[in-house]
């Protein structure tokens, strides 16, 4: 019996709407994306004398998208957040793509919409330490779906 094949973490890809790299719409370069978790609600409730406590599906709501990348001169995700910082509402959709072995190949995609960047990281600089700079940037979305 063949072994099912398993993806890497690292094999991805991001697109976001709007967001043109190299006239792509492609962001690439990012070290991780986290945070692309839903959960919904669960609503009790007793019916007459039934000893058992039912349970429905409520209200879903989604986490906030983490991406983090090494720090470049591509200003392309801090102008998104500048718009919101400076009162524009600036909704996008976007897509987290994942790769097959040969780092080309799609094998799954994660959609989201309604995203806006609510928060931003600077990078932490130490003169001590030979790290990378890297930046976060934090997505607000109000739905994500597996295409």
């Amino acid at each position: 019996m063949p072994t099912e094949e398993l993806f890497g973490a690292y094999n991805f890809l991001l697109e976001i709407q709007g967001v043109i790299n190299d006239n792509k719409v492609i962001v690439g370069g990012f070290k991780t994306v986290s945070g692309m978790d839903s959960e919904t609600e669960i609503i009790e409730f007793k019916q007459g004398n039934d000893m058992v406590v039912r349970k429905k599906p409520g209200r879903t709501t989604y986490n906030n998208i983490v991406l983090e990348r090494g720090y470049t001169a591509t200003d392309d995700l801090w102008q998104w957040r500048k718009n919101i910082e400076d009162g524009k509402i600036d909704r996008r959709a976007g897509s987290i793509i994942i790769l097959d072995q040969d780092g080309q190949t799609e094998v799954a995609r994660y959609n989201f919409y309604e995203g806006w960047p609510c928060k931003w990281y600077v990078p932490d600089m130490d003169a001590d330490s030979s790290a990378m700079a890297i930046e976060k940037v934090e997505l607000a979305v109000e739905k994500v779906e597996r295409a």
